[in-house]
């Protein structure tokens, strides 16, 4: 273990000591702001260095639009006030904007400095001591507006809000067989609207960076027909409030009502959503990101040195990334001058590869091919689910079938997993059986956990009676384990050579070969929410510790990433064996907080964490240990983590790599094709797509062999971990933190990066 630590790096070496650090929110409030400023303040004092807010500047400090700031004068009053706290580190959270302010402030700094001694204001010593201002952005903004970042912090919350509203409205809309027009935030950037109509399967949906081509009114109504006609009761149509047409004319969602109600006679209705979106209380993933990103900031103010441009922190895939900042408000200018240019196609491309891939699925699952547009393949595809029902499943199926459609196979749904399969519970399923399935939780399929290889002569007959010439396998551990066995009988069974594909779908997200799975966001989103609420019903009560219990089987996922996503105090999880002693420092840490004023406690148990240390036992042992300082109450999750309407994340996700997989099943047909037979028996024909930091990479299931535990169903190495000393952190532990996977500078790419298969 020594050995290894030598290697790496460890932010012990990073001192803040005699460094003073201001955090401000600026602009328009986002939810996870408030996530943010915690990380920045409490790894700032971590580090040793003094912490400041800058107020007004929904946040807990305040937010605002200051227009003093946009004035010489008022940055010189800032400068000011900067100085006479030795402050010269500035952590901004904001949009383009509050960003492109701070950048200007900086490159005055120095000027601004002499200008307060020739006024004497301050001396040259005060002026030589503070010569330098480091700045770090982190990004709030609702709209994901911000070029050089995949998400910004807000966006997931406020797609929450409007996933929330269309889900209640599609009840009501179903029930009158009526057309809803929503508009979404979004005056620039139709990212809201795009994600949401992704998310929840809309009809149609108008953004600015894509306006629809002339003519679209009579298009857009010939589609609602149609979708009628085949049996649909509702329509739903997104507008982004920026939205416009070719010629740069405002489209309205009054404009859009006016259209259907005249040309189709619809029953339709206009519902604004407005401030909502910006409110409520942040998603996990807005926690994560948020403090993800605070810890990567004050990292990267400790790095920072006279030649290092201001810079902004932000997420690329799973990765964290630091880009210079002006690099980045560079490039989202550009989008806006490429759309006053009415060159689109070039808008959509400098938004960044995660908004072209949004548009590009979009399109493909949204509009049906006339039959004869569609390519014949000749070829026949089969989709299950496996394991145990997680969120975004059906989201996946729904697309893998319409994707698959559009190729031009003919799509099969098996139910029940391995077991429907050798039981032939196979049949074709076509574009309008998947309709609604995005927003629908648990698997309308049908899954069991059944693995082939007790069955394999049926499953083989099955396949020769359905003449299927590839799978798609969608699920958890079972689903791993099933292709891996189908593919390992290849040399008995000709059968099974055909590509195989699976995805991971599962809450426990303990696949290997995989950062993330279907599934997983919902999950943290139900414990998130439900450590709030239990959190809550402590108010106004005397001190009180939670001790919860969280799924995931061996894998610490959940307890772990929602430990650090509802603020928990301490998180007992199988890979980081623990013993009586960690649990006696971990009570008295509690009980030292305690007496400090703060009135409630959080503790995650990963259900299957240690076989002697159960629920009950450490319940009993806090609660024996905190008499006089607080009292205990113990609480099991159970099942709920795994029921629910898919979140946005999920849905999207699904819809993406599903996509992904029957494009890349399509690939594979036509090469393996040869003497009027599909014939696939090598290893990288019977792959699991996963999402591996920055890209979505196909890996033969052979080949993750290796980097499996299989006795305990979860990968030998886990990014997450890396996340575990930053919660203990935040918790106020001392710990070491590695920080030689933290983000280094980049610089924003213009060019498309190669596709990963």
């Amino acid at each position: 273990m020594a050995k290894r630590q030598d290697t790496k790096k460890f932010f012990e070496n990073l001192s803040g000591a005699g460094k003073s650090i201001g955090v401000l929110t600026s602009g328009g409030d986002a939810q996870g702001m408030n996530a943010a400023v915690r990380a920045v303040v409490r790894m700032g004092i971590y580090v040793g260095a003094k912490v400041y807010f800058v107020h007004e500047g929904g946040t807990v400090i305040g937010s605002a639009r200051c227009k003093e700031f946009r004035s010489h004068e008022g940055r010189l009053k800032a400068a000011h006030h900067l100085v006479q706290r030795d402050i010269t580190n500035l952590c901004v959270i904001g949009g383009d904007g509050s960003l492109t302010g701070a950048n200007l402030f900086r490159e005055e700094w120095s000027g601004l400095l002499e200008e307060l001694v020739q006024q004497g204001l301050i001396d040259e010593e005060a002026a030589q001591n503070n010569s330098e201002l480091h700045i770090v952005g982190m990004v709030g903004s609702i709209d994901n507006d911000f070029c050089g970042t995949d998400m910004t912090i807000g966006t997931d919350s406020a797609l929450h809000r409007i996933i929330e509203v269309v889900d209640a409205i599609m009840t009501t809309a179903q029930s009158h067989q009526r057309t809803f027009v929503l508009e979404v935030m979004g005056r620039h950037c139709g990212y809201l609207a795009l994600v949401s109509a992704l998310a929840c399967g809309a009809d149609w949906v108008l953004i600015p960076e894509m306006p629809p081509e002339d003519g679209w009114e009579e298009q857009m109504c010939q589609k609602l027909s149609e979708s009628r006609s085949r049996g649909s009761r509702l329509n739903i149509i997104i507008v982004a409030e920026g939205a416009i047409d070719r010629q740069g004319k405002a489209i309205t969602v009054n404009n859009v009502k006016d259209l259907v109600v005249s040309c189709l006679g619809f029953d339709t209705r206009v519902t604004i959503l407005g401030h909502v979106q910006r409110g409520g209380t942040p998603s996990a993933f807005d926690r994560i990101l948020a403090s993800r990103m605070g810890v990567e900031a004050v990292l990267a103010l400790l790095e920072a040195s006279a030649s290092t441009p201001a810079c902004v922190v932000s997420l690329c895939g799973n990765q964290a990334v630091r880009l210079p900042l002006m690099e980045c408000v560079q490039m989202t200018q550009d989008v806006q001058k490429a759309m006053d240019e009415k060159n689109f196609e070039e808008a959509v491309r400098l938004r960044g590869r995660s908004f072209e891939n949004n548009l590009n699925t979009y399109k493909l699952l949204s509009y049906r091919k006339a039959d004869s547009e569609l390519p014949n393949s000749s070829f026949n595809v089969a989709v299950l689910n496996v394991g145990a029902p997680a969120a975004g499943m059906n989201a996946a199926v729904r697309s893998a079938v319409r994707v698959g459609i559009t190729e031009g196979h003919k799509m099969f749904a098996v139910n029940d997993g391995f077991e429907g399969f050798y039981k032939g519970q196979i049949k074709e399923i076509k574009w309008g059986d998947v309709g609604g399935w995005t927003g629908q939780g648990g698997s309308i399929l049908g899954t069991k956990r059944t693995l082939p290889a007790k069955h394999l002569d049926k499953i083989a007959e099955q396949i020769r009676i359905h003449n299927i010439n590839a799978l798609l396998v969608i699920g958890g551990f079972e689903a791993f384990l099933g292709v891996m066995e189908l593919s390992a009988a290849r040399e008995k069974y000709n059968e099974f050579c055909v590509p195989m594909v699976m995805v991971p779908a599962t809450v426990s997200n303990n696949i290997p070969g995989s950062d993330l799975s279907i599934g997983a966001d919902t999950a943290l989103n139900a414990i998130t929410d439900t450590c709030d609420r239990i959190k809550q019903s402590a108010s106004g009560t005397k001190r009180r510790v939670f001790i919860i219990e969280t799924m995931g089987g061996y894998c610490g996922y959940l307890a772990s990433v929602g430990g650090l996503a509802a603020g928990a105090d301490a998180v007992y999880i199988y890979e980081e064996p623990f013993d009586i002693r960690d649990l006696q420092s971990n009570v008295e840490h509690l009980t030292e907080k305690m007496k400090t004023g703060i009135q409630r406690g959080l503790v995650l148990r990963n259900e299957n964490s240690n076989e002697n240390f159960t629920t009950d036992f450490i319940y009993q042992l806090y609660s024996e240990e905190g008499k006089g300082v607080f009292d205990c109450r113990k609480n099991v999750l159970g099942h709920m983590q795994q029921g629910g309407a898919p979140s946005p994340f999920d849905r999207n996700f699904g819809t993406k790599i599903a996509a992904k997989a029957i494009q890349w099943i399509s690939r594979k047909l036509k090469d393996s094709y040869k003497e009027g037979r599909v014939f696939a028996n090598t290893e990288d024909t019977a792959c699991l797509l996963g999402m591996r930091r920055r890209a979505m990479v196909f890996q033969p299931v052979v080949q993750l062999k290796d980097q499996t535990d299989f006795i305990h169903r979860i990968p030998k190495e886990q990014w997450w971990l890396k996340l575990r000393p930053l919660m203990k952190i935040l918790a106020k532990y001392k710990t070491s933190y590695d920080v030689s996977d933290s983000g280094q500078l980049e610089h924003v790419t213009r060019v498309r990066p190669k596709k990963v298969d």
